[in-house]
């Protein structure tokens, strides 16, 4: 440990150390299923689904009522079904989870300027310095998750650190409705107790790979070296090097200009059918235009030139496909309509897969900010590649 090529060297410990920050995680309850729950009182202490019931549907979100039977998000419709039968299905309101959405992140304002949002459903906070003087980052979770109990009838959790990796643990730490603080000093003996799959990053296919390794715990992950970790991991390495310690440099971002707006979604079972791939695309094109329109700047509507798809195979190969419309002045995807055709199209161009997906993603890229250029050329910009649900 300390050397040059050591990704946790003493030197970026002792940042960490010398600028500890106050950081949340919030994470809303289920949040679509939750919303229809609040907004029906027939749907209360029943298991709901929130997606198509059709022998093609999605399960784009579910309540914890529904989860007990082993029914998740990205789930075929049939499959949740036949886990529990008494499930009722929902159609998808974005304009109702737009608006609580909204709500709350004006809680969050009213306590920091540093936010940000990753989804309509979490978000970090930086409240080393916040607005109101209280001082307590515990306190102040508290009270957030109270507003957002009082002006929108909905739960929340959150998770209370010192940097961004150890607050998202904490905030799944006690859900639903719970709190949880990971206080300095505590990071890595933290850490140390979870199973790996808790670490952010590490689908069921990582997990089987490193249990093949012999590490089952964040306390086997730090018992291996970086060389070891470089070996069998590549890039991912680093990361998995600091998270086992309990480190996290990366600053809550508040305010950045992006090169891209879009999302994907990891499944927790493969998928392979044209049918259950259409029905997931339409999915994301929802809930990746809802971020389209939220990234507007100033009441103009962010628009962009190119959509990429982007699809990860079982074996994890990456598979992309982009479609550029023309640069001629006026031209440019800026309506939900043009949008949902080019993906569609792109999708139907690599049907049939030669092998069942584990991931798929969309991304709207060379963007016109309003202020007449767009943001591939703004050297501050950062990818907006954000997970969905």
């Amino acid at each position: 440990m300390g050397g040059m090529d050591d990704p946790a060297s003493s030197k970026e410990g002792e940042s960490e150390a010398a600028g500890l920050r106050k950081i949340i995680h919030v994470d809303m309850d289920a949040f679509f299923a939750s919303v229809e729950q609040r907004d029906n009182p027939e749907l209360r202490g029943k298991p709901v689904a929130v997606g198509g019931s059709g022998g093609r549907g999605v399960v784009a979100a579910a309540s914890y009522e529904a989860r007990r039977f082993g029914v998740k998000s990205a789930m075929p419709s049939v499959t949740a079904r036949r886990l529990c039968p008494d499930l009722v299905f929902v159609k998808s309101r974005f304009d109702a989870y737009r608006e609580a959405s909204q709500q709350i992140r004006a809680i969050f304002r009213h306590h920091t300027e540093l936010v940000e949002p990753l989804s309509l459903d979490e978000a970090y906070l930086d409240v080393t310095e916040d607005r109101l003087g209280i001082g307590s980052a515990t306190r102040i979770a508290e009270l957030i998750r109270q507003e957002i109990r009082a002006k929108t009838r909905l739960t929340a959790s959150a998770g209370v650190s010192y940097n961004k990796f150890l607050a998202k643990i904490a905030s799944d730490q006690n859900k639903p409705d719970g709190i949880c603080v990971i206080r300095p000093g505590q990071g890595a003996d933290f850490v140390a107790g979870l199973p790996i799959r808790r670490f952010h990053g590490v689908g069921p296919k990582a997990e089987e790979k490193m249990k093949r390794l012999g590490i089952e715990t964040g306390a086997d992950l730090a018992a291996r070296d970086i060389a070891f970790l470089r070996a069998n991991f590549g890039s991912f390495a680093d990361y998995l090097y600091r998270a086992a310690r309990g480190i996290d440099l990366r600053p809550v971002r508040s305010h950045r200009l992006r090169k891209s707006v879009g999302g994907e979604r990891t499944f927790s079972d493969d998928i392979s059918s044209g049918a259950a791939l259409r029905d997931t695309l339409e999915t994301i094109i929802d809930i990746v235009w809802e971020r389209i329109e939220n990234a507007s700047k100033g009441g103009r509507a962010v628009r962009g030139r190119t959509i990429t798809l982007k699809l990860k195979y079982t074996d994890f190969q990456i598979m992309s496909r982009a479609r550029s419309i023309a640069t001629r002045q006026g031209e440019w995807i800026e309506d939900k309509q043009h949008f949902a055709r080019l993906a569609r199209e792109l999708l139907e161009e690599v049907l049939p897969l030669p092998m069942p997906i584990r991931l798929m993603g969309l991304t709207l890229s060379n963007l016109d900010h309003g202020e007449g250029e767009t943001g591939s050329g703004q050297k501050s910009a950062e990818a907006a590649q954000l997970s969905l649900l």
